[in-house]
């Protein structure tokens, strides 16, 4: 397999896992947890295991020289993209659905070639122009249905939701230039590390301290999300933006609404129509596009 391969695949299943985190968060909203409880649990679950890697690799040295502007970005984009992108959309799924979450969320990839352009002038591509364009149809078909917006909070809750995809690609970007320099594993540990400390600072600040009088499940809740909806695709997401670059691994994010999809119809009973199973396969079409193409194009 490809380098360029290996990192679709590391996108795809990272991507995957990640968009498991709405329909955890639905679940454990239903034990009446605070969203700022909830967020830390996911957080400080997680921290051990970053830790432990950062420790493995201690001795592992970075092969560019870092200097102090690296790590204040790095400070930077660790606070946006897992830290303020979290919480908006933890707010969010508040008033929303995960099904119509994860449509607002998937905007992202578009604010994702567009400051990619602004900042990088890195040139939009005829393959990313297309692969966008189908997984939007797409997307666009699947949830025609979910697009039923009545009410203050709905709408409260789809433009936190569109606060969290803006800051998600700001940190896509600022990952795709810093990654060389600190290398995958370092840099997500230490942009891990950054936004617990915001959570727990935010915590000290304003949270209501009610985080020992859950029942099981909200505990074991915060346990899955650590691990599977962000330790492992963390690391998994990085890995394809060190191999794809952030514009191309951003248009992997389509298969993020088609899995929420079929997670919310399982776990929460949000209906499936065949309009959606429609969407679907354009969307996986539209991956699938991506990846035929590239592979097509010589190695670099």
């Amino acid at each position: 397999m490809s380098v360029k391969s290996l990192g679709i695949f590391y996108g795809i299943v990272g991507v995957i896992l990640f968009s498991s985190k709405a329909v955890m968060v639905k679940l454990a909203y239903e034990y009446h947890v605070d969203t700022l409880d909830l967020l830390l649990f996911r957080m400080l679950f997680s921290l051990p295991f970053y830790l432990f890697i950062l420790f493995l690799i201690r001795k592992k040295k970075p092969t560019v020289q870092i200097n102090p502007k690296d790590y204040a970005w790095l400070f930077l984009f660790g606070f946006v993209g897992y830290y303020l992108a979290s919480y908006f959309d933890f707010l969010g799924l508040n008033y929303i659905k995960a099904g119509l979450e994860r449509i607002i969320l998937f905007v992202y990839p578009t604010i994702v070639v567009f400051l990619s352009w602004l900042f990088f002038k890195q040139k939009i591509t005829k393959v990313q122009s297309v692969a966008i364009m189908i997984t939007y149809i797409g997307v666009v078909i699947t949830f025609w249905n979910e697009l039923d917006i009545a009410g203050n909070g709905v709408l409260w809750g789809g433009f936190l939701v569109l606060l969290s995809a803006i800051t998600y690609a700001s940190y896509l970007v600022g990952s795709g230039w810093l990654i060389p320099k600190f290398g995958m594993l370092r840099f997500t540990c230490y942009a891990m590390i950054v936004s617990t400390c915001c959570i727990v600072v935010h915590y000290l600040i304003a949270g209501e301290w009610g985080m020992f009088n859950y029942p099981l499940p909200v505990y074991l809740y915060g346990i899955a999300m650590a691990i599977l909806a962000t330790l492992i695709p963390s690391f998994l997401v990085s890995a394809s933006i060190e191999r794809l670059g952030a514009s191309n691994f951003s248009i992997l994010g389509s298969l993020g609404p088609v899995s929420t999809i079929l997670l919310a119809f399982v776990f929460l009973n949000e209906q499936l129509t065949y309009w959606q199973l429609l969407g679907m396969m354009v969307v996986i079409f539209g991956v699938t596009y991506l990846s035929v193409q590239r592979k097509k194009r010589p190695e670099a």
